[in-house]
């Protein structure tokens, strides 16, 4: 899963409209996040942001696959290819992002790793 740092600045570069747009190496590829949210990742440099049960028919109407860090045998992870005709358009870019973001918002754990639970 290499990424160049040619397509992280790119991809860096494009999604700078949304404010400060965090990159952090992980397994390989690269882990995006905005304001501490982990929206994105891009791997053999292919960008793939998070999607649920709302966002996941945007991206495979276009025909758009899961990641799958394993290769095609492997399970599927949350976060579906960026279609290339949004990668060249950086409004629809930024609006495709902000669902990513938004996905990521609704999905975030607290900092503890663990669901707090109701005490009797």
């Amino acid at each position: 899963m290499p990424v160049s740092k040619e397509y992280l600045d790119y991809v860096q570069d494009l999604l700078s409209v949304l404010g400060p747009v965090d990159v952090k190496r992980m397994f390989g590829g690269a882990g995006l996040y905005h304001q501490g949210l982990f929206f994105g990742l891009v791997a053999d440099d292919v960008l793939y942001f998070k999607v649920d049960d709302t966002t996941r028919a945007d991206f495979e109407t276009d025909g758009m696959e899961p990641f799958r860090p394993y290769g095609d045998e492997g399970y599927a992870m949350q976060y579906y290819e960026v279609p290339v005709d949004v990668l060249e358009d950086r409004d629809q870019l930024a609006a495709w992002a902000e669902k990513a973001i938004n996905v990521a918002a609704r999905k975030r754990v607290p900092a503890s790793g663990k669901r707090s639970r109701k005490k009797n």
